[in-house]
């Protein structure tokens, strides 16, 4: 063989080497291409799994928790566990590649949300009693109220009704007041309107016990021409009563003194809307402020009669017109400020009932004048359903039945709270008031019991 082809056999022979080596380096390359795809895989199918496995992980928490509220032994852990498992919640879970973005819900939607849960739980005894405002007396047949103790406890449980209102008498200190609010408040299952009367002057049940310094009245503020001397009153007058731990004032008064004689005395403002509306909604501004409800009284007013439903029937022949050009004004002032609750009257106004009808129990006032005309859409209240303008025509149970058919949201002080609470009960299992018009009004107040939670 020749030198030359011996050359080339070498030559073709480390080609050929060169060639397998790329080939096998090649090959190798793939492998590890294949290798680090298939670890890739097992890695995505990893997290795939265990993404599933928290879905399913959260999904038996929930179903245990659920199981375990569904057990509570009280309605008012009901309620609590209710209304804090919405505060808190959160997305806790969160798709990799989500398609839409979800709105955050508003105050008012977190608010209604709330509100229609604490409803849905509460059996029928609890709705209807959650109607009525009552004094400590009525429901736990003391004399005179002085301190919550076990018969407190025991009334609260049996009837747990939606409000308490105090007066004079059962206030000896301001110690032994905030003891007992405290303690009635703790043996609510539900959250309770603590209510008075602190309109300032005269009808001051806090200052007038010697518990706080009160302000002046409706009048002597007026009579200095500054609407700012009433948002002051406002603030004072809220003050001590959030100390004490009141959250409900029946105050201020919005009537107008548009006839002499007549039963306000130095309780309202003045004789016109125009100037008294502006006090109105200032004292109302005040009290707000210091986080305790304003109640704007006596819709649709009762400067315009001589008589006092204290003591019977009192009528006004006093026109529509002329109530939708004066006293309408006014608490369309109030009610545009933002007030939570109206209270109505028992006065007769047959030009807008047709006939000697208190307002409170008639609803062409409270429902097509107040909620509709006015566009009221806080809670309506009964003046005391104790006056002699009530008592004198009907039966506690029938008042106050009467009184929710019109349209009104709450009872206050039924002359036999027992036999007015059996009463609505009664009408409600017989179909005379339907539930869902009974679940309008407790709507309607535990928006403003539980607005402050929200705002939290």
């Amino acid at each position: 063989m020749k030198k030359n082809d011996k050359e080339q056999i070498e030559q073709e022979r480390q080609q050929e080497e060169t060639r397998q080596s790329r080939e096998e380096l090649l090959l190798e390359k793939r492998e590890v291409r294949r290798r680090r795809r298939m670890r890739n895989q097992v890695v995505a199918y990893t997290a795939v799994v265990a993404l599933i496995a928290a879905f399913a992980v959260g999904i038996v928490i929930g179903v245990r928790e659920l199981m375990a509220a569904g057990k509570a032994n009280t309605e008012s852990q009901k309620q609590q566990d209710v209304v804090q498992g919405l505060l808190g919640q959160e997305e806790t879970l969160e798709e990799p590649e989500p398609t839409e973005v979800i709105a955050e819900m508003t105050q008012d939607q977190k608010l209604d949300e709330i509100v229609n849960a604490v409803i849905e739980v509460m059996p029928l005894e609890d709705k209807v009693a959650g109607l009525f405002v009552v004094t400590p007396e009525n429901i736990t047949g003391v004399g005179t109220a002085v301190q919550a103790g076990e018969g407190t406890k025991q009334a609260l449980s049996q009837y747990r009704v939606g409000g308490i209102v105090y007066f004079a008498k059962n206030m000896k200190s301001k110690e032994q007041l905030a003891e007992m609010i405290a303690n009635t408040t703790l043996y609510s299952s539900y959250p309770l309107f603590i209510a008075v009367d602190e309109e300032g002057g005269s009808v001051s049940r806090v200052a007038g016990a010697g518990i706080a310094e009160g302000v002046d009245s409706a009048q002597k503020i007026a009579e200095t021409g500054n609407t700012d001397n009433a948002y002051q009153a406002g603030i004072t007058v809220g003050g001590y009563l959030s100390d004490l731990g009141f959250n409900l004032d029946f105050a201020p008064v919005a009537d107008i003194a548009n006839v002499e004689g007549n039963t306000l005395k130095d309780r309202s403002y003045g004789a016109d809307a125009a100037t008294v509306a502006p006090y109105v909604t200032a004292m109302l501004e005040g009290l707000e402020e210091r986080d305790v409800s304003a109640c704007l009284k006596h819709f649709p007013g009762i400067g315009s009669s001589t008589g006092d439903t204290h003591d019977g029937m009192a009528t006004t022949d006093r026109t529509l017109e002329e109530f939708r050009a004066e006293e309408f004004t006014v608490f369309q002032a109030g009610i545009d400020a933002g007030v939570d609750m109206i209270m109505v009257s028992h006065i007769a106004a047959p030009a807008l009932t047709g006939d000697n009808t208190p307002c409170s129990l008639s609803s062409a006032v409270v429902t097509d004048l107040l909620r509709n005309e006015l566009d009221f859409e806080g809670v309506i209240i009964t003046d005391a359903l104790n006056m002699s303008a009530i008592t004198d025509y009907h039966e506690a149970d029938e008042a106050a039945v009467l009184a929710l058919r019109a349209g009104c949201d709450m009872i206050l002080m039924p002359d036999d709270f027992e036999k007015a609470y059996k009463g609505v009960l009664q009408a409600v299992q017989d179909g005379t008031i339907s539930e869902e018009r009974i679940n309008d009004s407790l709507r309607r107040i535990y928006r403003i019991k539980y607005a402050g939670k929200v705002e939290e």
